[in-house]
């Protein structure tokens, strides 16, 4: 084999199906061998792996709200690309909100990608919307690259990105099983929050009470007869609801397409030990009780729940209304872009799972849902993206150290276990005082 770029030998080096000493091989930014630990490589660098660290794929992250153009305050995409990389993530997807304009026809897409592109440190993709009106827009936008289309059932937040009703949905639906696009769901049922007690105060246990489970129960039902009828393909946001996971397994036995993701905070955190008042800890679907918290890992372990993403959703600091407490009027989302690894490892070795298992659910699956043929994994052929991780290594939380824009976060003062020690792309390590260099991605390259 003529000389290679480089080589990393890691006593652990991390994949979906086990793990085991090797030494991979990159050249051109590509993995182009994976030899045992002391094969004799020829490589411009050679570099060891210390025994206490692991060699993971660079993270997936498919679920990420950067906000950027139009609320760059909230997020912008140097800051977050700059969080993905300090947190092993070598590759996000975009949400179509809350920049403004939402990327939701093909000038609102250009526009974005136009943004990104001097400022990204890893690689960055892009989701396109579905909202009323734009069945026109969809195919337009997929011929342009976008992953797939973002919707909701109820008001997503934000005025510029309006949900979608019964008969909207049923008709985006129909027009992405023409060429086969992907819808991803923000699935609550609107009537069923209409219907519920409006979140009071300071009141945790009543903002969880405003949010029922049966609101997302009963849209994820609707999501799974339309896609039966339509062909189309689907994917569940963020599950909160452990009731949702017989419906899932039914669908797939049925030949539904259809996937499912959560977020770490809902494996980490659980109802009962929110404070009131905390907003911080504030999203939609809301963080729910224990027990139901451990029947999403369970969906996990039985593969009911494909994969583990951020949900990355920040905002300013003011808009958490810290100093009311108040959950009706604070901004709904969590961020985590930085922390999703630790928080999801931390829990998991607690319940008996491995690495590979955390690599399968946040970089593995999400690349496979996403078509990212090359990405999620160490194999020949796949971009040489890495995650340099300490798996026993702790840290605490300080929400004013992480890359994030705002510093704030429910994490803050939590420790964590899993130190990302560097994060590299096609084979270079990612220096974030340095120019960025991160690549904006297209539906189907490969």
């Amino acid at each position: 084999m003529s000389a290679l770029d480089l080589v990393i030998r890691a006593r652990r080096v991390v994949r979906a199906d086990g793990e085991e000493p090797a030494a991979v091989g990159v050249r051109d930014g590509r993995i182009v061998a994976i030899s045992p630990y002391d094969a004799e490589l020829d490589a411009a660098t050679d570099l060891r792996l210390r025994d206490d660290e692991a060699l993971l794929p660079g993270l997936v992250d498919s679920h990420v709200h950067v906000n950027d153009p139009g609320r760059t305050d909230w997020e912008g995409f140097t800051s977050a690309t700059k969080a993905a990389a300090a947190g092993g993530v070598t590759t996000i997807i975009d949400m179509p909100l809350n920049s403004i304009p939402p990327t939701c026809d093909v000038p609102a897409l250009t526009l974005k990608r136009k943004t990104a592109e001097t400022q990204s440190y890893v690689d960055v993709g892009f989701w396109g919307g579905a909202i009323p009106g734009n069945v026109p827009d969809l195919r337009p936008l997929h011929d342009a690259g976008v992953f797939g289309y973002k919707c909701f059932l109820l008001h997503s937040g934000v005025d510029e990105f309006p949900p979608l009703d019964a008969d909207q949905l049923e008709a985006a639906m129909r027009e992405l099983s023409t060429f086969d696009g992907l819808l991803i769901v923000h699935a609550e049922d609107a009537h069923r929050i209409d219907e519920a007690t409006a979140p009071n105060g300071a009141s945790y246990e009543a903002f969880l009470n405003s949010r029922p489970r049966v609101a997302e129960n009963e849209a994820v039902a609707h999501v799974i007869d339309l896609a039966r009828e339509t062909g189309c393909r689907v994917h569940i946001l963020h599950v909160s609801s452990a009731d949702i996971l017989p419906l899932l397994t039914q669908a797939r036995n049925d030949g539904v397409r259809i996937s499912a993701e959560t977020c770490p905070h809902y494996l980490s955190f659980a109802a009962e030990d929110i404070p009131d008042g905390a907003t911080q800890y504030k999203c939609c679907p809301p963080i729910r009780e224990a027990a139901n918290r451990e029947l999403l890992w369970e969906g996990l372990r039985d593969g009911t729940i494909d994969q583990v993403v951020s949900d990355h959703s920040p905002s300013t600091i003011d808009l958490k209304h810290l100093d009311t407490g108040d959950f009706g009027t604070a901004w709904g989302g969590i961020a985590s872009l930085q922390l999703g690894l630790p928080a999801v490892w931390t829990e998991a070795r607690r319940r008996g799972f491995t690495l590979s298992d955390v690599v399968r659910w946040m970089a593995a699956a999400p690349a496979a849902q996403t078509g990212l043929a090359t990405k999620g994994g160490i194999e020949v052929g796949y971009d040489a993206d890495f995650c340099v991780l300490a798996p026993d290594e702790t840290f605490t939380v300080d929400a004013r150290q992480l890359q994030h824009k705002n510093a704030i976060t429910p994490y803050d003062g939590r420790t964590l276990t899993g130190v990302v020690r560097s994060t590299w792309l096609r084979g270079d390590p990612v220096d974030i005082a340095a120019d960025p260099r991160g690549r904006l991605l297209t539906r189907g390259e490969r």
